[in-house]
Parts: structure tokens; sequence; C-alpha cells
């Protein structure tokens, strides 16, 4: 369901095929006792509203979305792209705001839940709700939609899913009883939903689709999140016509036959109840085509498409036909950016340094003449550069490059700029803004896992290696290998005693050291112990 390689992007030995048997396999146990007739004796769905009949308590989901996440995090295809996470978050963070503001987020789910949306390098449009309030987001939905409030009506509807408890209903209808038989039973429903011939084949019998039936909203549910979205989606600013513009755009693909291509469609059934409501709320006054943000959001959404686009399907002859398709003179326009942004990022991936110039120098020369347009786009335009210059380890000019459009202080400069500052080969001594840098940041934003990747690098030039250890240890864990984590901890402690002399920084590492392997090591024992509780 749901290239180059910067020094912190995660790596995984796992290939699709067998990635998709380890899901199967951690969730096959827990289907195979549940037979089709045990499906269908506890398919009754609790009332909506009706908190009593909710069996999955608010801590647990909480609970049973960071076990998945541990296991998502671990497939390659979960990917880190500071660019693309940042537009996200800048959709997703106005309709967080709205969803409290209008009572939808208590706070009791506030305190618990994660309220993270995640990236999949997936090409087909899908997006999903998992338990805990972890949101994914396929890069083809972001390719395929064409303003920034159709992917925020997206976003709008399934946060509704997760405040309205939707995800705790049809688990808590399913009497499921422990969490790791919903563990499992949510796994298989990814492995079900990303790719139904292969989980199919693997799971036996009829299982796989009953897991699901079990856990697909019901039509109610559909409706409720689109009402509720709805109401999120206009409170945070953007435009009603969004979620109509995305039901048209949807309602088309399910007249298509590629299913594989709109899994959306598979977990979000389009009905007429619902394409008529959506067009209903807009009132007289509305109509079809309505953007918010103007012409900067078109050029800004048309730009993170384009990137969508080359990041979604790393195949060879896909990077090359997206090389292809680069627009000619005289087209011009957003979906023009798109196509040479994308024919640049594709170049970039083949190491077609020359071809990936000349693409970009066509971006730039697109949105030249339009202030606005350069407003929007031009900071991403000298982003990608700087990428271009860095996969041609071209350090040196990736740093002047840097320095001239000064970046801002946001979370994509400060990792393009740690990534410009290690393949350069000047002095070590010019690292040490940039772990300060780090480290500041990370005292405000502890579960960044690629900024702890990017600190254990930086730290591990300049010579502290005690400190490396324990940052590559923080990204292990924020990653969800909580193992390793610890294993790495107590390495840190081995190496720090075998040292003969420690400096100030050492101790003070080390104590840091003992005390979070403490707490690292608490946190697996509850975890063991919900498991236990659980078999």
């Amino acid at each position: 369901m749901f290239a180059a390689h910067p020094p912190y992007r995660r790596r995984s030995t796992l290939r699709h095929a067998s990635r998709q048997a380890l899901v199967a396999l951690l969730c096959s146990a827990q289907l195979m006792a549940w037979t089709p007739t045990a499906w269908a004796q506890h398919n009754d769905l609790p009332a909506l509203g009706d908190p009593a009949s909710e069996d999955l308590s608010v801590a647990s989901e909480a609970r049973l979305g960071q076990q998945i996440m541990q296991a998502l995090h671990r497939d390659a295809d979960v990917i880190e792209d500071p660019q693309l996470l940042d537009y996200i978050d800048s959709l997703w963070q106005p309709l967080l705001m709205a969803a409290r503001t209008r009572g939808e987020i208590t706070p009791e789910l506030d305190a618990h839940y994660a309220w993270t949306p995640f990236l999949v390098r997936d090409r087909s449009v899908n997006a999903f709700a998992l338990p805990g309030g972890h949101i994914g987001v396929h890069l083809g939905l972001i390719a395929m939609t064409a303003s920034r409030d159709e992917l925020a009506s997206v976003l709008a509807h399934e946060l509704s899913h997760v405040t309205q408890r939707h995800i705790a209903r049809r688990m808590g209808a399913g009497k499921t009883s422990s969490m790791v038989g919903a563990l499992s039973i949510v796994l298989g429903l990814l492995a079900v939903t990303r790719s139904p011939n292969a989980a199919n084949a693997m799971i036996m019998g009829g299982q796989a689709a009953a897991a699901q039936g079990q856990l697909n909203f019901s039509r109610d549910m559909e409706r409720e999140a689109d009402r509720i979205g709805f109401g999120v989606l206009t409170q945070a600013g953007f435009a009603p016509e969004g979620m109509t513009a995305m039901f048209d755009q949807l309602q088309h693909a399910s007249r298509l036959v590629d299913s594989q291509q709109y899994p959306y469609l598979r977990s979000h059934p389009l009905t007429t109840e619902r394409i008529g409501e959506a067009r209903a709320r807009l009132g007289p006054t509305e109509h079809l085509g309505a953007t918010s943000g103007g012409a900067s959001a078109m050029w800004l959404h048309a730009l993170m498409r384009g990137r969508a686009k080359a990041l979604m399907d790393p195949r060879i002859d896909e990077q090359n036909r997206l090389i292809e398709q680069q627009p000619v003179a005289q087209e011009t326009g957003p979906a023009a950016l798109t196509r040479a942004y994308s024919a640049a990022m594709a170049a970039m991936k083949q190491h077609q340094f020359a071809a990936a110039e000349t693409a970009l120098a066509q971006a730039r020369q697109l949105v030249q003449s339009d202030p606005v347009a350069q407003a929007a786009v031009g900071h991403a335009l000298d982003y990608l550069h700087v990428e271009l210059l860095i996969e041609n380890q071209r350090g040196a000019q990736a740093q002047a490059a840097m320095a001239l459009w000064r970046p801002d202080q946001s979370r994509p400069a400060l990792l393009l700029k740690a990534q410009a500052l290690l393949v350069s080969p000047g002095p070590v001594a010019q690292l040490n803004p940039l772990s300060e840098e780090l480290r500041l940041w990370l005292a405000e934003h502890t579960t960044d896992a690629a900024a702890w990747q990017a600190l254990a690098q930086v730290e591990e030039r300049r010579g502290f290696m005690l400190s490396s250890l324990r940052a590559q240890a923080e990204a292990r864990w924020h990653e969800g290998d909580h193992r390793g984590a610890t294993e790495k901890m107590r390495a840190a402690q081995q190496w720090a005693r075998a040292l003969p002399h420690m400096s100030a920084t050492d101790f003070i590492e080390l104590s840091i050291i003992d005390s979070r392997l403490k707490q690292m090591s608490h946190e697996l024992q509850a975890e063991r112990a919900d498991q236990n509780a659980g078999t």
C-alpha cells in the first residue's frame, strides 16, 4: 500500500517482494485464526458517536500506531524527503489547528496521538490513516492533485477518520482482543491494499479479503469524514472546491480498469451520495476551479508535483521518460514547471548532470519574468541546484551556492547544509557551527531521525566518536529500531570505558547515554509487557 542516497537516507536490505513476504508473515499467523465465519460474527459496527462502544482505548490505539510505524519505518519505500515533507506539513498544520478550534481534537487525543504525516514512495494514488494519528501519503497522490486544495481535502478527510476514532470503532466492532492481534490485522490490511495479488497468494483462503472488509470504513464513516473534513478544510483557509474537484478526479478514475493505480478507491469507495453531498455543501456562490493561496500557491504546488513525479518511481525507464518529456520552448505556466522540474530531478538521479542543468535552467526561465512565481518557487529551485552539486560531489560549489541564496532556518535548509558540508573536503573546523545548529534543532525536535543521523556523521568527522555513537542510537530509536538503538547505546558505553582518558565533553556525553539507555530499556520492557499481555 501502502537514486541517489544522501548520507542520512534510510537504507533497507529488504527488496519489494521480500518486504511484502515479511508483512504477510507477520500477519498470517493471526489471520489464520480468524476464519471468514469468525469475521462475520464480529462485524457489527458500533453506533457513530457512542464512545462507550469503543473497545480500543486512546492510549492503546496510540501504542498500536507506534508499533505499526516501527515496522513501516524499516520499509525502504517510507522515504525521507525534507522538501516534500515540509510542503505536506504546511498543509497539515492549518488543518490540525482548525480541528482543534472546532473541538474535533479533544485534549485526550491531542495528548496521545502523533498527528504526523509520512511519505510512501509509490506511484499509485493513495493516502491512509493509521491508529494514533499517523497519516501515510503516497507520492502518486501528490503528483495527481491539481492544486494544494485537492491535496488538503484528502488530508482533512484522513484527519477526520482519526479524530472520529473510526479505526478504533472498526477494530472494536471486530472484538480484536489483543495488541498483537490488532497489529497483525492492520499490517495484513496494508499488505492487501498495497498488493492484493501478492498478499492473497501468501495469505491462504479468504482471510485476506475478510481483513480488508473488516477494516474498511463503512459508508456512514466515509460520509462523516467527508462532512467533518469539509468543515476542517474550509476553517483552515483552503478552498472548499478542493474536495469536490478531488471527487471529480476520483470519479473519473473509478471508470478506469486499472485498479492498481487507484488503491484509494478500494479503501474509500466513492458513492453517488458522497459526491452529491460534497457538491451540495458548496452552495450556489461557489464554483469549481477556485483555489486558495492565489497564483503563488499554484506555482509551488506545481513544483512539488514535479518533485513527487521524479521520486515516486525510481525505475530507469520511468526516469528517462521524465527526462524526455520536459516542456518545449513555447510552453509556459505551472504545468510546464512541473515537467521541467521533474526532468531536472530525474536527470540528476541518473547522473546525467548536463541534462539536469539544462532542465533546471529551463525551470528558472519559466518563472524569471513573473515576480509572483519567482517568489513562490525561487528558493525551491535554488535548493535543487544545491542538490545537483552535492550529487555531483561538488561540495565546495554547493556551499558557495547556499551562501548566495541565504537559505532560511527551515529543516530542509538545515539538512541540505549538512549534506553540502559532509561532501566538502574542507577543514574539519567548518563543521563546528553545523554541529551546534543541529543540536539546537534537535533540542526542540527530539524525534527527527534524519537530523540525528546527520549529527552522527558530523560528529564522526569532527572526531567526537561518543557523540556520534549516541546520535546513531537516537536515529535508530526514532526510526523504530528500538533493539538496535539500545545495542548502539551499550556499544557507546563500552567504547567510553576503553578510553585511557576522558574529556569533560565525553563525561557529559556518557552521562546522557547512561540516562537515555535506562529510559530506552524501560520503554522496551513496557512494549514487551504489552505484547505478552496480548498473546
